[in-house]
């Protein structure tokens, strides 16, 4: 592990490091001195960045992480892509490594299937699972892809092999700033310009896109796989489902893989972003049942 002086945008908050872990380099903030650890994974299109605001709520009262996935933000790029698998794997070397297993984790939007491989699959690392906006293939995120119904089409085009890399370097601020981001937030100065510029800073990097192309090519490659999975390893700790303006779909997409309490939460009045438009709401919601979980555990 290295602590590093920040490569874009941080806060007082929290320190920055890089780790080499599972054939990779990760980039990841910590916070917090005290208190159990809430490991924070973001979607598309984020980085770290998007808990530039949850964080210092939670760190008041736990040790808090917030990464990078591979091919993310400032982690490594690659090549090729990857399969959710692998990045699963990262979480749990990254966990290991720094050595305080078991964690609280929150996922959110396209990285659920990471994160919820991360839990069937490494089970001994986890104390709870929250899930925002989010969803799982053979739940409910393949209707993402259907433009002739609920989905986008941006599901198809990130997910095509290829694609992005080849047509989005040098457009990266048309699809984020004036696309993306005003389509997905319902809070009038949530996401400032310079929250535009970091986030835009990141994936203008060579092989930027890489990471984004690997989780939205693994809702066409699935073929059944998480749901496999899921029949045989439910997630085995707490689970909370937080909603914003998509309810009931993260709690109907994950209730299904769900084999202990289970809490549907709705964030009413914002948009997509709810970690960055709502971070109070959701620091209470996740702090609420993360109490309860730790307040088991001391038993």
């Amino acid at each position: 592990m290295t602590v590093i002086t920040p490569l874009g945008a941080t806060i007082a908050e929290v320190t920055h490091h890089l780790v080499d872990v599972n054939d990779t380099r990760l980039h990841y903030v910590s916070a917090g001195e005290t208190g159990s650890p809430i490991v924070l994974v973001h979607g598309w299109p984020e980085t770290w960045w998007a808990f530039r605001k949850l964080i210092p709520l939670l760190a008041r009262t736990h040790r808090v992480y917030a990464l990078d996935l591979r091919g993310f933000g400032d982690s490594a790029t690659t090549d090729g892509t990857w399969e959710p698998q692998v990045a699963a794997d990262d979480l749990h070397h990254l966990v290991d490594h720094l050595g305080v297993g078991p964690v609280h984790l929150l996922c959110q939007d396209i990285s659920g299937g990471v994160a919820f491989r991360f839990a069937a699959t490494h089970p001994d690392d986890l104390l709870s699972f929250t899930a925002t906006e989010s969803s799982l293939v053979g739940f409910g995120l393949e209707q993402l892809a259907d433009v002739n119904g609920f989905g986008s089409w941006h599901v198809g085009f990130l997910g095509a092999p290829g694609i992005p890399s080849l047509l989005l370097p040098g457009r990266e601020r048309t699809l984020l700033a004036d696309w993306a981001y005003p389509l997905m937030s319902g809070t009038e100065g949530a996401v400032t310009e310079a929250d535009l510029d970091e986030f835009v800073r990141t994936y203008s990097r060579v092989n930027g896109w890489r990471g984004t192309e690997s989780l939205y090519r693994a809702i066409f490659t699935d073929k059944g796989a998480t749901a496999a999975l899921a029949r045989d390893h439910s997630i085995s700790v707490p689970v909370l489902a937080v909603d914003g303006p998509n309810a009931p779909f993260t709690a109907n997409s994950f209730r299904a893989v769900s084999g202990r309490e289970f809490t549907a939460v709705h964030i009413e009045g914002v948009g997509h972003l709810v970690a960055q438009e709502a971070p109070e709401r959701l620091a209470a919601a996740m702090l609420d049942v993360i109490s309860g979980v730790d307040g088991e555990t001391s038993m």
